[in-house]
């Protein structure tokens, strides 16, 4: 970690969203045939990475990351370093499931210690149900474990915060004509302002932002789309806890009045 840089931008924070998880496949003569010199016990390649919501960059606040698998694989800790617009990830074979230490440096600007996240590999379907693992098992073979996560600078030093906020890209922009710090800038005839070209990409979102797509797509299971389902999810939940307790609580005063009656 380099020394702090200057000072720290007091009562600010910047969050980044991106995904981390594993995505696991069965071996299969087909569709997913066993490479040469693949151990005969392995069923499953699989997967491990972190990367940005709908695969923006993020190594301009990511440096590297480290991923700790089984101490039964050769070479269990790695350390992949960021390539721009690529994904930090590592590829194996095996048969079993088991947890995966994912460690994340940040860029030397940040001066930020190193953070680690544990994520339970999955080679099986799985779900809170049956029908949610006949639903994973139907669902082209994958085995998708992936968890959707905000990254949180709190109070970020003055030199990284210029990083952070030099302002949304569309995926694959270029900041050359960005001004330092995210202000705007006039350009153009009739002084356009440079923010207004930086508008949404089709379908995702822009890069160097705090942005998300707003609907589902293919390989995309994150979107505002997600939130509002989930949002529904928790308010029916809310409602159907009430609605119980409304009737414990209407059936514990009815057992009351009657050891009363019994009483008197």
């Amino acid at each position: 970690m380099a020394p702090p840089a200057g000072k720290r931008v007091k009562g600010v924070q910047v969050f980044r969203p991106f995904i981390y998880g594993t995505t696991a496949r069965p071996f299969d003569e087909k569709t997913n045939p066993k490479p040469p010199g693949v151990p005969d016990d392995h069923t499953h390649s699989w997967t491990v990475f972190v990367k940005g919501i709908d695969d923006v960059d993020i190594t301009y606040w990511l440096r590297r990351v480290q991923f700790k698998l089984h101490e039964s694989i050769p070479n269990h800790v790695r350390m992949i370093d960021g390539e721009k617009g690529k994904p930090f990830t590592i590829s194996e074979t095996g048969w079993g499931e088991f947890e995966i230490t994912i460690k994340l440096y940040y860029v030397p600007e940040s001066s930020e210690k190193p953070q680690t996240l544990y994520h339970h590999l999955r080679l099986h379907p799985y779900g809170r149900n049956e029908e949610e693992k006949e639903a994973m098992r139907l669902a082209g073979g994958d085995v998708i474990s992936w968890v959707y996560e905000e990254q949180v600078f709190n109070e970020p030093y003055e030199p990284f915060y210029d990083i952070l906020t030099s302002g949304a890209l569309p995926p694959g922009g270029s900041l050359s004509n960005r001004p330092k710090g995210g202000g705007k800038t006039k350009g153009g005839k009739g002084g356009k302002e440079q923010s207004e070209v930086a508008a949404r990409s089709e379908g995702g979102v822009l890069e160097r932002s705090a942005m998300i797509p707003m609907a589902n797509r293919p390989s995309h299971p994150f979107s505002r789309e997600t939130e509002a389902l989930e949002i529904k999810k928790l308010k029916e939940a809310v409602a159907k806890v009430n609605d119980m307790s409304a009737k414990l609580a209407a059936e514990l005063e009815r057992k009351n009045q009657k050891l009363a009656e019994l009483k008197a």
